[in-house]
C-alpha cells in the first residue's frame, strides 16, 4: 500500500488517487494505458480518435477505403473493444473515462458509443460542449467532464447546463501555456494570457461557484497542463483543484499504447525542440520538432497562401472544421490523422509527436505507470525506499 500525505479524490462514490490520466490521440492513449492507471485507483483516460488503427481486422477491413460510413462504424466498434478491454484490466479498480474531442466531426456518436460501452466518464475538449447533457441524457450514471482554459468559459458552460438541470461532475481547468497537443486558447498569442493562470483561474472559478450558489465540492476542479512534479500537486490541491491531470508523462511509461519510438522522442526532446504551431483544427498545437513537422514550418506559410478547398485525404472528414480540407488559410495544412498514426506507429520521419512543454517526472526513463504514479505522489522515486508498493490503491 502506499501512504500519501494528500487528499484522495471523493468522486463518481469511490475514493480515488488524485490523478487523472489525459487522453491522447491518435491511439496513445487506449484500453492498455488506461485500464493499467485505472487499476492503480486513479482515473485512465482513452481517447476516441480513429481507435481502429489498434485492430489489425479493422484496419484490413477499412484501410484503403473511401466509404466514410464504413470508417467511422469502424471506429465506434474499435471504440466498444478499447473501452471493454480497459475495463477488464482495472479490474474495478479506479474509473475509465473517453476523452472526446468537441472538434471532430463524429463527436455525438462517440459519445453515444461510450456511455454504451460501458465508460464511467466522458471528457470533452477542443470546443465547448454545450450539448452535452442532451446526448447523454439516457446515461445519467456517466460522469461528464468538460476541459476548459478560464473562468470566462467555465461561466459560459456552467450557466448554459444549469438551465438543462445538469451540472458538470467535474471540470478540467488545462493551462494552454504548458499543454501538449490542441491548446485551450483561440490564438497562438492567447497561451501565454494571465487569464489561464493556474491560481487565478481557481480563484475566479470560486468565486463564480459562490456567485451561482454552488457549493465548492459540487464540481470538482481538476488542473492540467505541465504539471511534472510531487510539489506542483501538493500546491494545486492547496489552492482548490480536487486533482490533477497529466497527459505527457503518462504516454511514455511502459503501458503507454504507442510505439517505443514514440516515446523516445517525447523523453529525448530538449525544451527548444518543442514548438507551438497552427493545427487543421484551428487550434494552436504543441509538438515536437521532428523531421516532419519541421519541414512543415519551413512551408507553412507558401502554403497558407494556397490554401483551397480539396476533398479529405483519408476519406472520413475526421474534424467538423479542417484547414487542409476546407482551404482555410489561417489553420494547419496538412492531414492530422496521417500525421498523428505515423507518430503512434513509430515513424520518427513522417509523424507528428504530440508532447507538452515541461519536464517530465522521470526524466529520460520509461517506467511503469505504477511507478510514475508513486513519485508524482510522494516524491520518490522506486528503490529510494525499502519496498516498493503492490499496489497504490488507499488503504
Amino acid at each position: 500500500m502506499l501512504n500519501i500525505d494528500l487528499p484522495y479524490f471523493k468522486f463518481c462514490n469511490k475514493t480515488l488517487l488524485p490523478i487523472v490520466q489525459g487522453g491522447m490521440g491518435v491511439g496513445i492513449s487506449a484500453h492498455r494505458l488506461a485500464g493499467a492507471v485505472a487499476r492503480q485507483n486513479a482515473v485512465g483516460t482513452i481517447s476516441s480518435v480513429d481507435l481502429r488503427r489498434h485492430h489489425a481486422d479493422l484496419m484490413a477491413q477499412t484501410g484503403k477505403s473511401r466509404d466514410k460510413d464504413a470508417i467511422n462504424q469502424a471506429n465506434l466498434v474499435a471504440l466498444d473493444r478499447e473501452i471493454r478491454a480497459a475495463r477488464d484490466i482495472a479490474e474495478g479498480n479506479g474509473l475509465i473515462a473517453v476523452n472526446i474531442m468537441r472538434a471532430v466531426a463524429e463527436y455525438a456518436n462517440q459519445v453515444r458509443q461510450s456511455c454504451e460501452s460501458g465508460a464511467d466518464a466522458v471528457v470533452v475538449g477542443a470546443g465547448l460542449p454545450l450539448d452535452l447533457p442532451e446526448l447523454t441524457a439516457d446515461f445519467p450514471q456517466v460522469a461528464l467532464i468538460p476541459i476548459l482554459s478560464d473562468a470566462r468559459g467555465i461561466s459560459l458552460l456552467l450557466k448554459k447546463w444549469m438551465r438543462k438541470n445538469r451540472l458538470p461532475d467535474a471540470i478540467v481547468i488545462e493551462h494552454p501555456r504548458y499543454a501538449g497537443g490542441h491548446l485551450g486558447a483561440p490564438k497562438a498569442e492567447d497561451i501565454v494570457d494571465a487569464r489561464f493562470d493556474m491560481p487565478r483561474v481557481l480563484e475566479e472559478t470560486c468565486a463564480l461557484f459562490k456567485e451561482l450558489g454552488l457549493e465548492r465540492e459540487k464540481v470538482p476542479l481538476i488542473a492540467a497542463g505541465g504539471i511534472h512534479s510531487h510539489e506542483q500537486i501538493r500546491a494545486l490541491l492547496a489552492q482548490g483543484a480536487s486533482a490533477v491531470q497529466l497527459g505527457t508523462p503518462f504516454a511514455v511509461t511502459e503501458e503507454g499504447d504507442a510505439h517505443l519510438n514514440f516515446k523516445k522522442v517525447l523523453v529525448g526532446a530538449a525544451k527548444e525542440d518543442i514548438v507551438t504551431f497552427m493545427s487543421v483544427a484551428g487550434l494552436p498545437a504543441r509538438a515536437v520538432r521532428t523531421p516532419w513537422l519541421a519541414n512543415y514550418l519551413d512551408k507553412e506559410a507558401r502554403l497558407q497562401t494556397k490554401a483551397r478547398p480539396q476533398e479529405c485525404q483519408v476519406a472520413f472528414d475526421c474534424l467538423h472544421q479542417c484547414g487542409l480540407r476546407d482551404g482555410i488559410a489561417k489553420a494547419g495544412q496538412f492531414c492530422i490523422d496521417t500525421r498523428l498514426a505515423f507518430a503512434m506507429n513509430g515513424d520518427v520521419k513522417r509523424g507528428l509527436f504530440f508532447r507538452g512543454s515541461e519536464p517530465l517526472p522521470l526524466g529520460r526513463d520509461i517506467r511503469p505507470v505504477q511507478e510514475l504514479l508513486q513519485f508524482l505522489l510522494t516524491g520518490v522515486r522506486a528503490g529510494q525506499e525499502q519496498a516498493a508498493p503492490a499496489c497504490l490503491q488507499p488503504a
